[in-house]
């Protein structure tokens, strides 16, 4: 067994799980509420709001995440695809990491200790694999 190919395999399908999972909640009401606030104090994302209701900024943000799967899947088999998926995965995951610097309020102490939204932090590991999709297309191009 290759253990570096089936760490990579691995990597990439949680992350295809989540982006469908969350793209998906993103039509719901109660997310596209519960995004606005991060999403409004982003200077890289509030300008949306000013192009879309909080449903419909919710939605093509969701549509962005559906989409990008959906390029991680085709990777596997498309060098080219793979690239542009590992690009679009690392913006959307630094995105949303800039939340905790964006966001007024996210950090706060707990019994003297910060802590922040760790659904927000969980994309550290995310963009970790974002970045070794990019390397292996990048490397694969080259070849």
């Amino acid at each position: 067994m290759n253990l570096k190919k089936a760490s990579y395999n691995l990597g990439v399908i949680a992350t295809i799980i989540v982006l469908f999972w969350i793209g998906i909640v993103k039509f719901t009401p109660s997310e596209a509420a519960g995004i606005k606030g991060y999403v409004s104090h982003s200077f890289l994302m509030s300008w949306l709001y000013h192009v879309a209701s909080v449903q419909g900024v919710s939605n093509i943000i969701g549509t962005v995440e559906i989409a990008t799967a959906i390029l991680l899947i085709i990777s596997f088999w498309n060098t080219k695809i793979g690239l542009i998926a590992g690009y679009i995965s690392a913006g959307i995951f630094l995105i949303t990491l800039s939340f905790l610097f964006t966001t007024p309020g996210v950090w706060h102490l707990m019994d003297g200790v910060p802590v922040t939204d760790f659904f927000v932090v969980k994309d550290m590991a995310f963009l970790a694999v974002a970045l070794q999709v990019i390397d292996k297309h990048q490397t694969s191009a080259a070849k």
